[in-house]
């Protein structure tokens, strides 16, 4: 802490990385502080903000009426692309960005696909990300496809808000309901409609009941459940809202358990009303007795401004590392007054003047009411060692200020206010300790750069690393630039004692050996012209000094304004934490909005005392990761080594054998509306356009890092040099899977581990059950099933196991549900897991059979094409049936036959 103690020290950075922490909050039950964005790629359009609008205020009255009075829109944000042209009703954005915002309006990922979705990897009744709408559906061209606007926001906000997840399954649209019929995925069951196979083929298109699949004993993988169109049933928002007579959410009263929908594998079959009552949006209101106000619109156009460190102390570093992070912006100085800068040598003279005054914070403070107008929007980074207590005085002062405060802590604590500031700010919190070979203070620096929303001009890191080395020892590795990186490419190499030798060979086997050395501030680098060459990179570092320590930071931009750059955002689950609770580690892997899988995604903790653990994190839907390939890499942490600041880090590999960018649609994706029945007829929408799930783009090599900033853990035990107590149960299986063959069950699922995901458990307890609630509620008390020959594998293995199952009391039985809990060594249990169905007979299909027929203009409904035949089927069945006819009447004549001549006597010679 020498550099920088008892050192309060602020500068502000052209368009840094935010939080990523939603600044909606909820006042007398109104929603406050709602951002929606506008991506900076979509074409100016004024209609667009006109559109966002009126789906809101739609949308506040339809979730007043949905949440029984209880919640509305009150005000909302909408940020305007700073590419857009000026207008005099756009003000400048106070802590509003787009990283934060909770909606976005942006291209889909991949063109035709406009299906609205929410981000959601999170657990059950924990928020989730952001809101995606496409230009085309805020604009009203897919209301035929998912219906009004206003209604489909309101239930993307209850995923976005509460955590509820969607009552339909587009992997499991039937089950063998108790009906003993193939039933449609939904809540409630009082939703009616028909299940049909829409298909066409060379223009033509026909509707036809749909056949039963010999496998699975359900329907077909074409077959579709369409609504009726007049309906009575009120429930359920997240099952299709475009229903005109569903206001409201399924309750306990109305949920359908038995559905293998989303929300009952994710919220342990509790209803959607059950879990939104249960947040804390509910506890702390009550009805409104009137109705309440329209919401109030800002419009707010993406500007941004940049202060310089205040004390020469950081300067060196911190000004040598800013010009890297932010080379080509403009830089501008803030004292009472804005000053623009061009070159490094007036902005470091300058500070060098500045430093001599050494601004106090709280001078800084007082000056804030003077300087409000300038510097809303603008993003101060606090570089604090917390031993200074005067920043207290001023919290309110900067909260009014219009400016977001991010904080790197320099040490172990750092003070409870400036921890608040950036939070309720909407900034980031990062940790620097001083170990220099973690290269802490350089990865805050880059996480805090260059965060625009247009992905093509975001700085990426591709390469952050430490060694400590002896004198003349070398520190070699490889760093990849793949073809979506390339641009404004930096090498970085730091030192503490003596510049090192450093040797760069380009993927062709050049050597570049022109590094700009600093002495001053300890580093070197290198600035690649143009764009990058695609390829492996080669650096070798030789120590000049003994015990030194050597760091290489290498950073990029897209190589094209058209193809965006592959990127990877890591978060904790929380801020703060206390121990035995575990924490939840995420790492996004994106390109543009696609994900990326197959990658090799590690995690790397750094405690106070500079000590680091490296955790492997897993895409699998086991554990803590919610859904498997969806590009989210997740794992628990649980390892703690003491009480204090942790910091997150991330690196991401691919290779051309492993990684992929799928192509599948955004899960949690709304529901499309494939047609209505209309007085018995079916009337169809166009296809939804899909594509080829099994069509995923091989990727190249590439590497990613990326700060996942800072978590406080309280309360660890202070054991030094003795381990932890266990306290930590395995973790909940949460992808069992059953299926029946012949007399027996098998079992599938993936293994937990002694602690959450890690190690092995001790045994397994599986039981079963006929009804679903008691296996739930009193899993106990169920059947238990012998599972001695079955011996637990290493977390993260697939576990496979068969049974016959036993005589279960119950009578009238339809289904057999299972379930299963893990035992550790210490006698921990987890968490009963998901609940697997196996049903005990063959469920009817729909009664009436309709005959296909043709559709000449696809996406065209017909009024009579579900109730009209096709000739040459008619035809063709009635041949086949005079055929069968014949053949079973043949048959019963031979028979009778041989039984007559059978009763003869017979003679025997």
């Amino acid at each position: 802490m020498g550099l920088f103690r008892g050192l309060v020290s602020l500068l502000v950075l052209f368009v840094l990385q935010r939080s990523n922490t939603s600044l909606v909050r909820l006042n007398d039950n109104g929603y406050e502080d709602l951002v929606i964005a506008i991506d900076p790629g979509v074409p100016e359009d004024g209609k667009l903000i006109e559109q966002l609008k009126d789906m809101v205020t739609t949308a506040s009255t339809y979730l007043f009426e949905a949440t029984q009075k209880r919640f509305f829109f009150k005000n909302v944000s909408i940020l305007i692309p700073k590419n857009w042209e000026g207008s005099p009703e756009y003000k400048r954005p106070k802590h509003e960005s787009y990283d934060q915002a909770d909606v976005r309006v942006a291209a889909p990922a991949l063109p035709g696909r406009d299906e609205p979705y929410t981000r959601q990897f999170t657990e059950c009744g924990e928020k989730a990300e952001y809101i995606h709408f496409t230009p085309d559906f805020v604009l009203g061209k897919k209301q035929n496809e998912y219906g009004p606007s206003g209604r489909l926001f309101v239930h993307e906000w209850a995923h976005l808000r509460w955590g509820v997840f969607d009552e339909y399954n587009e992997e499991k649209p039937f089950y063998s309901g108790k009906s003993k019929k193939i039933e449609a995925t939904r809540c409630s069951t009082g939703i009616t409609g028909k299940n049909s196979v829409y298909k066409c083929q060379g223009g033509s298109c026909i509707t036809r009941s749909c056949k039963r699949n010999s496998t699975t004993n359900l329907y077909e993988k074409d077959c579709q459940f369409f609504p009726n169109k007049v309906q009575t049933e009120k429930a359920s928002i997240m099952f299709m809202q475009s229903i005109d007579s569903v206001l409201e959410f399924c309750n306990a009263e109305n949920h359908n358990q038995e559905a293998p929908s989303l929300q009952n594998i994710k919220c342990n079959f509790r209803s959607t009303w059950e879990v939104i009552s249960n947040s804390e949006d509910f506890k702390n209101t009550t009805p409104m007795a009137a109705p309440p106000p329209p919401p109030v619109f800002s419009l707010l156009r993406i500007t941004s401004v940049v202060i310089l460190p205040f004390s020469s102390r950081i300067m060196a570093k911190g000004l040598s590392i800013l010009f890297i992070f932010s080379k080509n912006q403009l830089l501008v100085l803030l004292i009472f007054s804005i000053v623009s800068f061009v070159s490094i040598s007036l902005i470091s003279a300058l500070i060098l003047i500045i430093s001599c005054l050494l601004l106090h914070l709280l001078l800084f403070c007082s000056s804030f009411s003077r300087l409000n107008a300038q510097i809303d929007g603008s993003e101060i980074v606090l570089l604090t060692d917390g031993e200074d207590s005067t920043t207290g005085r001023c919290v309110d002062a900067v909260k009014q200020s219009g400016a977001v405060i991010h904080l790197i802590a320099l040490g172990p604590s750092a003070e409870r206010a400036v921890i608040e500031m950036s939070t309720e700010t909407g900034g980031k919190h990062i940790y620097a300790s001083d170990n220099a070979e973690n290269n802490g203070l350089i990865d805050a620096f880059g996480a805090l750069t260059s965060e625009n929303a247009d992905p093509t001009q975001k700085s990426l890191q591709l390469e952050s690393k430490g060694l400590t080395l002896d004198n003349d020892s070398w520190m070699n590795d490889t760093v990849i630039i793949d073809s979506t990186v390339g641009k404004d490419t930096f090498f970085l190499v730091t030192w503490e004692k003596q510049p090192p030798s450093i040797s760069l060979w380009n993927p062709n086997g050049t050597l570049t050996e022109a590094f700009t050395q600093d002495t001053v501030s300890k580093m070197a680098y290198l600035s690649i012209p143009g764009t990058a060459q695609v390829g492996t990179w080669t650096y070798s570092l030789q120590a000049k000094a003994n015990t030194e320590t050597l760091t290489m930071t290498v950073t990029s931009r897209a190589a094209s304004s058209s193809v965006p750059p592959i990127t990877v955002n890591a978060k904790m689950n929380k801020d703060t934490n206390s121990f035995p609770s575990p924490m939840i580690i995420y790492a996004q892997v994106l390109q543009g909005y696609l994900p990326i899988l197959g990658a090799s995604v590690t995690a790397i903790i750094e405690s106070n005392d500079g000590k680091t653990q490296v955790l492997e994190l897993l895409d699998n839907g086991a554990g803590a990761d919610s859904f498997k390939d969806d590009g989210v890499y997740s794992r628990y942490f649980t390892t703690y080594s003491e009480s204090g600041r942790y910091n997150l880090k991330v690196r991401a590999h691919g290779g051309t054998d492993s990684a992929r960018r799928s192509l599948r649609h955004p899960l949690n994706r709304a529901a499309y509306i494939p047609g209505w029945v209309v007085d018995g007829v079916i009337e169809v929408n166009p296809p939804r356009p899909e594509t080829n799930e099994d069509t995923q783009t091989i990727l190249e090599n590439f590497s990613r890092t990326a700060s996942g900033g800072a978590f406080v853990v309280s309360n660890v035990p202070g054991t030094t040099n003795v381990p932890l107590p266990d306290l930590f149960p395995p973790s909940q299986i949460t992808d069992l899977d059953a299926t029946p063959e012949g007399d027996q069950i098998n079992l599938t699922w993936t293994a937990p581990g002694d602690n959450f995901d890690v190690g092995t458990v001790r045994e397994y307890i599986i039981r079963i059950s006929g009804n679903i609630t008691d296996l739930r509620d009193n899993f106990d008390d169920a059947l238990q099933v012998n599972t001695t020959n079955l011996s637990p594998k290493e977390a993260n293995s697939k576990e496979t196991f068969a049974f016959k199952p036993g005589n279960i009391s119950e009578e009238n039985i339809t289904h057999i549900f299972i379930a299963i809990q893990s035992v550790d060594k210490s006698n921990l249990t987890s968490k009963v897991s998901n609940i697997a169905q196996v049903a005990l007979f063959i469920p009817q299909v729909d009664p009436v059979p309709d005959a296909g027929q043709p559709n000449p203009n696809p996406g065209e409904s017909h009024p009579n094409h579900n109730s009209g035949v096709n000739i040459s089927t008619v035809v063709l069945s009635v041949v086949g049936s005079v055929v069968v006819v014949s053949i079973i009447l043949s048959t019963t004549i031979c028979i009778l036959k041989k039984r007559n001549s059978s009763r003869r006597p017979r003679t025997e010679f």
